[in-house]
């Protein structure tokens, strides 16, 4: 029962993703002209290293008290 489940979500999911087919994105070309698109680049990737500094803090607090317990 459980492979039967998966295997009809992942035809699914197969189904939504073919039926998009190859259309171009047309706000990526009006940002990409506009020099918009590094904005939108630099604001993510600020966002990443924010939350990976944020995840190693709180992973190096983690160790200290575990070591002192």
């Amino acid at each position: 029962m459980k492979k039967l489940i998966t295997l009809i979500v992942l035809m699914l999911s197969f189904v939504a993703v073919n039926a998009q087919g190859s259309k171009t994105v047309e706000m990526a070309d009006v940002l990409r002209s506009s020099g918009k698109i590094y904005v939108v680049v630099a604001t993510i990737a600020i966002v990443f290293v924010g939350l990976a500094i944020y995840l190693f803090t709180i992973d190096r607090r983690l160790k200290k008290i575990e070591k002192e317990n």
